[in-house]
């Protein structure tokens, strides 16, 4: 039995990929098969990915390029990497929805709130693409607005270390695994999970719950569903 019913899982560009290759379509597969198992255990599943896979807006400033441009080629970034999952899930029996922030009938759905919680309360996988349509907000605002929207139980936001830590392990060894805190605990002490913008989306509107923790074991995704409190729980 799974302890939420309608998550919100948020996925690095980096996870679809593998050394040079934009996709690693093993991985890409293993990921569908994740949330195939996600939505037989009854789950509501909605997903954004990020684009860092193709582009980052910040690689733009280095280029001497406007910014506006460089965060519009990150959002339709996130509309490949969308349609790139949403084909898997339907090769996994799925039912799969991309859904798009700028509008491009012929590639996605239009954004629409109600139809997106139709489509979760049906059964079918909903992928939000685009972020919030705007430039200067990251995928983090995206994924927030979207968890506010869906009205979920949970953002489950599996990255590339196993949760928060008091600071960068990779350049503090001192650095330590926090197991819970606060949306405003971790805005008052620059905790880098979210952007400030989405932590205090998260905390104004009371998002039940931010689980943060590794990828490096695709299971961890079925393990939180199932109870594990491995990683870290962020919450109002």
């Amino acid at each position: 039995m799974a302890v939420y019913h309608r998550i919100l899982l948020k996925l690095s560009g980096e996870a679809l990929k593998s050394g040079s290759d934009l996709f690693d379509f093993e991985k890409v597969n293993e990921v569908a098969s994740i949330v195939r198992r996600m939505h037989d255990m009854g789950v509501e599943v909605g997903i954004v990915i990020g684009a860092g896979n193709i582009w980052r807006g910040r690689q733009g400033p280095a280029a001497n390029m406007d910014a506006v441009t460089a965060d519009q080629m990150g959002m339709l970034g996130t509309v490949i990497n969308c349609l790139c999952v949403a084909d898997a899930l339907r090769k996994a029996g799925l039912d799969a929805i991309v859904q798009s922030a700028v509008d491009m009938n012929r590639f996605a759905e239009p954004f629409n709130a109600m139809a997106a919680r139709r489509h979760l309360s049906e059964g079918r996988v909903v992928l939000f693409a685009c972020g919030t349509g705007n430039p200067f907000f990251s995928t983090d605002s995206g994924v927030a607005l979207r968890a506010i929207e869906m009205e979920v139980d949970a953002v489950l936001m599996a990255k590339n270390i196993d949760g928060v830590y008091t600071a960068d392990p990779m350049k503090d060894p001192t650095a330590t695994l926090i197991k819970d805190i606060t949306y405003t605990d971790a805005l008052a002490r620059g905790l880098k999970v979210m952007d400030a913008s989405a932590f205090a989306l998260c905390a104004e509107n009371k998002v039940p719950m931010v689980r943060v923790f590794g990828l490096d074991d695709p299971e961890n995704l079925l393990r939180v569903l199932e109870g594990s409190d491995i990683g870290t729980f962020v919450h109002p």
